[in-house]
């Protein structure tokens, strides 16, 4: 198993992620009520599958050979473009968390005025992150990548290779994926 290769396939699952929160928010727009779970499970998905398994792999393997081995362009890429993108998503996902609690407050309280300014906040914390996902993605797939490949030493690229497959093994077998991808399908049946 190829870690880019690994990488890029968990890109397609974010991009359909991604397709189901707008359709989410446009489903908001056209008058349908807010789910706050299905927010908080889409919350769930790109905390700990985008975030924390995917983001964490290029983080903690990718991204740190990236920066040891190819020199400024490295770092540039790296430190001043992708890590800066992954902390704008995490703020996003947090502005959108505090979206989702200023909801139920104002629901419980019957501050429509409140709701609505909440549900606006939703709509735009989740727009944020899948446009910034999405152009993050492309430039992953298209420059971050190729660059790595071509540039990093063939052996550093397989021991890349050998500790994604490692944390690959541990999440199957910690069910991470199968999770995921049924929160994703689940939340796809009903916003697609």
């Amino acid at each position: 198993m190829k870690s880019i290769e690994t990488l890029v396939a968990e890109h397609d699952y974010i991009l359909r992620f991604n397709r189901t929160a707008r359709g989410a928010c446009l489903g908001i727009m056209e008058g349908q009520d807010l789910c706050v779970s299905d927010f908080r499970d889409m919350i769930d998905f790109v905390r700990n599958f985008a975030d924390k398994h995917h983001h964490g792999k290029e983080e903690k393997i990718l991204f740190e050979e990236m920066l040891a081995h190819l020199g400024q362009i490295g770092v540039n890429l790296i430190t001043h473009g992708m890590l800066v993108e992954h902390d704008l998503a995490r703020l996003h996902i947090s502005d959108l968390e505090a979206a989702l609690d200023q909801y139920e407050e104002a629901d419980k309280t019957k501050a429509d005025k409140a709701k609505d300014e909440a549900k606006l906040d939703v709509i735009a914390s989740m727009i944020g992150y899948t446009k910034l996902l999405k152009r993050h993605i492309d430039k992953e797939n298209a420059v971050v990548y190729t660059y790595a490949e071509k540039n990093l030493p063939g052996e550093i690229l397989s021991g890349a290779d050998a500790r994604m497959e490692a944390i690959e093994k541990q999440a199957d077998a910690d069910g991470v994926q199968r999770k995921y991808l049924e929160v994703l399908t689940r939340l796809e049946q009903k916003y697609l």
